[in-house]
């Protein structure tokens, strides 16, 4: 396989980040050796999360072997996802602003089409349903656990136990319409068929469109680690990949 030098659309605060965290782990395990220092396995770990660099590709670049590849990034996404916020650590958070966005996100998975549980009716395709809570600026601060595709948008909030810990905290959320139904501090647009809409759900409908907008970018976020936009991994380790990810853009974002 032929090598080329590349680069990744991270800055030297991320990758210190995650190198001081696997040394952290290396001293707890007393590791003595390893084919890699902390330093290029972060490296390596940040190259597959935000570009999506196959194991065959990073074991070409770094010159070590796929089991090793392999298990280089699994160390790093648990040690990742064990810092992940939990859903009451981000109403904490959430309590703190003047409102925020909720949303679901599909990310792509490649399943075959017997996997009926993960194939989205919506989207035509298999993918994982990941519920995402944003502020009032679209900036990201909680990711869920990623269900099946099949997996409606309220359902999972329900799930998840979201719209019940955002009413108990009485943080005013908005959404979209696939969460009608959600009451409690949920705030959802007017659904109806008009042939000629009244002018006050018009105009509720169209600030409710401008204020919940904003909450897309933190979907994009998410996405922004291009592993996210078609994951070939088990679906049961996508969850910890989602935290992982999360974890490390709210270190790099504060």
């Amino acid at each position: 396989m032929l090598v080329y030098p590349s680069g990744i659309d991270l800055s030297n605060s991320t990758l210190r980040y995650l190198s001081d965290l696997l040394r952290a782990r290396r001293r707890e395990r007393g590791t003595r050796w390893r084919r890699l220092t902390a330093d290029r396995q972060a490296l390596l770990a940040l190259a597959h999360l935000r570009c999506g660099h196959t194991y065959a590709q990073l074991a070409a670049g770094f010159g070590i072997g796929l089991a090793t590849v392999y298990r280089y990034i699994a160390e790093a996404v648990e040690v990742l996802a064990a810092l992940a916020p939990t859903l009451q650590q981000a109403m904490t958070v959430a309590a703190n602003k003047a409102f925020v966005i909720l949303d679901g996100t599909l990310l792509h998975i490649d399943r075959i089409a017997a996997d009926r549980p993960y194939y989205s009716g919506k989207h035509k395709r298999h993918d994982m349903n990941v519920q995402v809570i944003a502020d009032a600026f679209g900036r990201l601060f909680w990711a869920s656990p990623a269900l099946p595709g099949a997996v409606h948008d309220i359902k999972a909030a329900r799930t998840h136990g979201i719209i019940q810990a955002l009413t108990q905290a009485g943080i005013r959320t908005w959404a979209d319409k696939g969460y009608q139904g959600a009451r409690g501090t949920i705030r959802v647009p007017y659904r109806g068929r008009w042939s000629t809409p009244p002018a006050g759900k018009r105009a509720a409908n169209l600030s409710h469109a401008r204020i919940r907008a904003v909450g897309e970018q933190a979907n994009a976020t998410l996405k922004s680690w291009r592993l996210l936009r078609k994951l070939r991994c088990s679906t049961t380790r996508i969850t910890d990949i989602v935290k992982a990810v999360l974890t490390l853009h709210l270190a790099t974002a504060a």
